[in-house]
């Protein structure tokens, strides 16, 4: 795969949707929780933005959730890279287990900025200026399914390469965060 072909964060959006349903490798599960990941920090940058005369400390956050979004944007291209490096491990006959395992660290770190950014979302949401509530919550609803999903993708890579290291016990907190917030949803 050529770097030109994984330059998604130039496509424009409809090619980038048509690059993830077309029948190559990638873009696939990891670059999209990315991509996800970014918008739902996105609109908590905004929410934020538009919460100073709310909550004190929404700049901070606002700034806190750009961070976020700059840093899981190159994850959208770093995730295919890292699949296409198991794909070329499988072709060429090498051992699976150290590309499988250096795939898992890309969803991973998707994984944890989801949760960050549905952290703060939950709280824009609790706190922050009442006409931008729903923006709150569809982030952080975005950003926790998005953390799933890449945590999801970082477990089978890490169980697939036979590792039980740290990283796995991340992605087992990381579904417990998942139930967390469930059950503050349902109080």
């Amino acid at each position: 795969m050529s770097e030109a072909a994984l330059d998604y964060l130039r496509m424009p959006l409809d090619s980038f949707l048509k690059a993830v349903a077309s029948g190559e490798p990638a873009p696939a599960g990891g670059s999209a929780a990315a991509a996800v990941v970014a918008l739902a920090a996105g609109l908590v940058c905004k929410s934020a933005r538009l919460s100073t005369q709310h909550l004190p400390g929404a700049a901070g956050l606002a700034e806190q959730a750009e961070g976020l979004m700059k840093g899981v944007v190159p994850l959208v291209r770093e995730d295919a890279a890292a699949y296409a490096e198991v794909l070329a491990a499988r072709r060429e006959g090498r051992e699976m287990e150290e590309a499988l395992s250096g795939a898992a660290d890309v969803p991973l770190a998707i994984a944890e900025a989801g949760e960050e950014v549905a952290r703060i979302a939950t709280l824009l949401a609790a706190e922050g200026k009442p006409a931008l509530r729903g923006d709150a919550q569809v982030a952080a609803l975005l950003a926790g399914a998005a953390s799933q999903a890449a945590a999801l993708l970082a477990g089978i890579n890490l169980r697939a390469a036979g590792v039980r290291d740290g990283r796995l016990r991340r992605v087992e907190e990381l579904a417990g965060e998942k139930r967390r917030r469930q059950r503050e949803r349902e109080k």
